[in-house]
């Protein structure tokens, strides 16, 4: 498992979670649940893991929510603030992006 994952998922145990306007935002056009998120994240499978990210670690995770619906969920822990997980974006994959797996793009 990555270690920024394991990050994530402790600060969210720990009720540590800011969500930006732009995760508020993509959740809403999407319909998706920001409760169903947070609570999905122990069931996170990782599809990017970026430890050196400039702004902080970040990791791009598969969660499955809502009668097991896919959604791409982009977690960070910023370098300010290293004692909190931000969830910057969440999405539901587009198909013509990603391969069946969901975690896996596709070749451009």
């Amino acid at each position: 498992m990555s270690e920024t994952l394991a990050r994530v998922r402790e600060h969210v145990r720990a009720g540590s979670v800011r969500v930006s306007q732009h995760a508020i935002e993509e959740l809403f056009d999407d319909g998706i649940s920001l409760e169903a998120v947070v609570d999905g994240v122990e069931s996170a499978l990782v599809v990017e893991d970026y430890p050196q990210h400039a702004r902080g670690p970040c990791v791009l995770c598969l969660q499955r929510v809502e009668a097991d619906r896919p959604v791409h969920v982009l977690w960070g822990i910023p370098a300010q603030s290293p004692d909190i997980a931000t969830l910057i974006t969440a999405y539901r994959p587009d198909p013509e992006r990603w391969m069946d797996d969901l975690l896996t793009r596709r070749p451009r």
